[in-house]
């Protein structure tokens, strides 16, 4: 943790008082577009943010939620939850995932570093399997990175080198999953003339085969187990890209969804099952959706469900998915040193704090938040509580998700009086987003903004504080542009939908009956971002931010 010498001691803001209760929102997927049908938060019904957009023009603004304001490499990086709820509790720009790979691959550092050298001891016997996400996307894994750490291994004495490949069509347009294979076939192809045994060993869709998150369905961990692991899956194929190419054949096939397949030889045996004496990486940087399978392959005494075998492997990740749990124990490229969030300093500065979510996001108002950290800060002083999220459907079946039951424990927590900050995630505009289904997430944006009202409503009752933001985009924006801003059309002439978060600021809505009347938001912060909101959030409780924070959004007249 922080350094010995650090005070933790907040100095009083000059104008604002303490004792206010304090109500954080976070819409998840919540930006802000121009308006059209294919905008849901605008095609909704949303009362509740209307209002605030338009009823105090003063207290409420956009800020910037992706790229280099959450830490991320260029501005052409869309945000995503966990860069956000990091910049928005920590409240400084921090080096993220994507960007701590770059770096570490640019320089050559992550094969100098203890988890390269772990794994690499495996390398004059064994076989490198990589893991992970095959995308150009940028939210949880990238091509580029994955060709060099290819190239890089393969110069450091890997012979033989297996990939195990996960579709994407989530965070990149559904059936560019062709394109990405063809393109690391290519590479694997011209190590194969160097003399060194590479081909894809495995693959499946993302939402389909091991990517699952929060321990939401670990049969998804299971799919992947079985074909990466074991060998064994339903579709068997010599090549991946015919494998890609006839499961999207299939009806209703998309690249999210495609179903475990394994690579075999001429013989029908498959090339690249995982084996004693085997290295193992997961190469996706992000870390909610491979926490899951970090604990299958790292746990002895793993119970979710039956590996059958259990080789003995030197397994490594890109990065630590979860600092508190040390998972996974090995990583190529060290995470984020985030040390003394806004949460940290207000709770020990007597700030009794409440956070809530579903199950999908509670991570991110609580681990995320607090800087990629698990568990309290003082748990005399905190209450986390988590609602558990529908499972075995797509969001888009029941998109009024947990949103409701979100609020009421939120309105529970301010009317008791025993919290002086309320923390929530309503997190429909974003998952439901990410089904493409334009009609459920209408319903979505519009449930969330009743959850608003039921928060606003308790807050107006103890004459509290609220300040309304989101993570990033998704729900404004439900379809690919062309260049000129048009939709862009598929070959049959249709929209193609985007399932994707998105570029478009955020806003940042402040009010209720305990406001300061002279508070208003400054006018002179260049390019206002989400690290903005925590010095924000510490002037509500009557509190200056620490020096080194990225400065306030409001200022106090008179």
């Amino acid at each position: 943790m922080a350094s010995s010498g650090l005070s933790w001691t907040l100095p009083d803001h000059p104008k604002l008082p303490k004792g206010k209760t304090v109500a954080v929102v976070v819409l998840d997927g919540w930006g802000e577009a121009n308006a059209d049908k294919y905008n849901c938060i605008h095609v909704a019904e949303t009362p509740v943010m209307d209002s605030l957009k338009n009823g105090a023009p003063e207290r409420w603004r956009l800020v910037k939620a992706h790229g280099t304001a959450v830490g991320l490499p260029s501005d052409d990086d869309m945000g995503n939850s966990e860069v956000g709820h990091n910049a928005l509790g920590a409240g400084r720009i921090f080096a993220q995932g994507a960007k701590l790979v770059d770096l570490a691959l640019a320089s050559g550092k992550i094969y100098d570093g203890e988890g390269f050298n772990y794994i690499k001891e495996c390398f004059a016997e064994g076989t490198l399997h990589l893991i992970g996400l095959l995308s150009d996307g940028g939210v949880h894994s990238r091509l580029d990175q994955v060709q060099l750490l290819l190239k890089g291994a393969s110069e450091r004495g890997a012979k033989r080198i297996r990939v195990h490949i996960l579709t994407d069509g989530r965070d990149v347009l559904d059936g560019s999953s062709v394109g990405f294979v063809e393109t690391l076939e290519n590479d694997l192809s011209q190590l194969r003339e160097k003399g060194i045994d590479a081909r894809i060993a495995s693959g499946g869709g993302r939402m389909n085969v091991t990517m699952d998150r929060y321990e939401n369905d670990w049969d998804v961990v299971k799919r992947g187990w079985d074909a990466q692991v074991l060998g064994e899956a339903p579709y068997k194929f010599q090549s991946a890209v015919e494998a890609v190419k006839t499961l999207r054949a299939e009806p209703k096939a998309n690249d999210q969804y495609l179903p475990p397949f394994v690579i075999v030889d001429e013989n029908g045996k498959a090339v690249g099952p995982v084996v004693d004496g085997d290295a193992v990486v997961t190469f996706n940087f992000r870390a909610d959706r491979m926490v899951m399978i970090a604990k299958s392959l790292e746990y002895a005494d793993f119970d979710k469900f039956d590996r059958v075998r259990v080789p003995k492997i030197r397994y490594a990740g890109m990065l630590q998915y979860d600092g508190e749990l040390k998972l996974p124990s090995h990583y190529l490229v060290s995470p984020p040193e985030i040390e003394r969030t806004s949460g940290e300093y207000l709770v020990k500065n007597g700030v009794r704090t409440f956070a809530c979510s579903e199950t999908v996001k509670f991570g991110h108002v609580t681990f995320f938040w607090n800087g990629n950290r698990s568990g309290y800060f003082d748990e005399t002083k905190e209450e986390y509580v988590e609602i558990p999220s529908d499972s075995g459907i797509t969001f888009n079946v029941k998109p009024n998700m947990k949103a409701l039951e979100i609020a009421e424990k939120a309105r529970d927590a301010i009317l008791s009086g025993k919290f002086d900050q309320v923390r929530v995630n309503l997190p429909n505009g974003d998952m439901v987003g990410h089904t493409g289904d334009i009609d459920a997430t209408v319903v979505a944006c519009k449930v969330a903004d009743e959850a608003v009202k039921i928060i606003l409503d308790a807050v107006e009752q103890v004459g509290g504080i609220y300040l309304v933001t989101a993570d990033h985009g998704n729900a404004e924006d439900m379809v690919k542009r062309n260049k000129s801003g048009q939709p862009a059309l598929d070959k049959s002439g249709g929209i193609q939908i985007l399932t994707s978060h998105t570029l478009q600021p955020v806003p940042v809505a402040i009010g209720g009956p305990g406001l300061h009347p002279g508070v208003k938001f400054r006018s002179d912060i260049q390019t206002p971002g989400l690290a903005n909101v925590a010095a924000t959030v510490m002037n509500l409780h009557g509190y200056e931010a620490p020096a080194d924070y990225e400065t306030t959004l409001i200022e106090v007249d008179n």
